[in-house]
This record gives C-alpha cells, structure tokens and sequence, in this order.
C-alpha cells in the first residue's frame, strides 16, 4: 500500500506559483519530483522519496530535459548511474550555450 501524501508536507515555497490545494501527486508526479529536485530541501526530497520510491524518482529524473549541475550529480551518484545516461547531460550537449569564460 502506497502512503499518502499532503500539499502541507512540502516547503511553502515550493509550490508558491500554483494553488497548493489541487495538486495531484499522482497524475503529477514528474513535474513534483522535478520541483523538489530543483528546489527542495533534505525533507522534501525524504518526503518524494517514501511516497514514489527511488526507481520512479530514478526514470523520471532520467528523462527530465534540464537539472542543474548539482542535481545531476547528485542524482548520479545516489542512483549509481553515469551522468551520460541522463537525457539532460545529452540535451545540454546537443544545444551549447553562451561560452563559459
């Protein structure tokens, strides 16, 4: 039996541009998965964690387009994937930017 899960568990200022009242976690889950990566806090990311389980965290931040470089390292390391397995290392790298001096 999979826990349930509350908008009131989170950070507040994690769900700050929606109404935290209507999220579905279940129909959202990659685009929470992907807020809590990118912007939560230890407990947010506990609170992902029990509530999806590693392997839906995994394949969904494999997929994700874009993760800043900490994030993606720390996704790496924690799942014990290369970082060229993710989609946004090879998507970074198929559109370079601005060079970095």
């Amino acid at each position: 039996m999979q826990p349930t899960i509350s908008h009131t568990e989170f950070s507040n200022y994690l769900f700050w541009d929606v109404d935290r009242t209507k999220i579905d976690f279940d129909k959202r889950k990659a685009w929470v998965i992907d807020r809590v990566l990118s912007h939560g806090m230890l407990s947010d990311w506990e609170k992902i964690k029990a509530f999806y389980g590693k392997e839906t965290i995994q394949s969904v931040a494999m997929h994700l387009r874009y993760l800043d470089k900490r994030t993606l390292h720390f996704c790496a390391a924690y799942f014990d994937v290369p970082i060229e397995a993710f989609r946004c290392f090879t998507y970074e790298l198929s559109n370079p930017g601005h060079w970095n001096y």
